[in-house]
């Protein structure tokens, strides 16, 4: 699973908005592609939300059912 990520990574991010100047550069459009992969992207194998809102929901749903218990 990792390779596929890093290669969609490579894809979307390296080949697709270099050439880069600098390490720093290189670092700076990780951070911003990491923070959009897991915040911002609509999956479809969750029902198009992002990651991060079925982090969320997961966490509600847990809290919820141990309170009900």
């Amino acid at each position: 699973m990792a390779e596929s990520i890093i290669g969609l990574f490579k894809t979307e991010v390296i080949k697709f908005l270099g050439p880069w100047k600098s390490v720093g550069q290189v670092e700076w459009e990780t951070l911003k592609w990491v923070d959009w992969y897991n915040n911002t992207r609509l999956h479809s194998a969750i029902g198009y939300i992002t990651p991060h809102e079925a982090e969320e929901s997961f966490y509600a749903n847990l809290n919820a059912a141990e309170k009900a218990a």
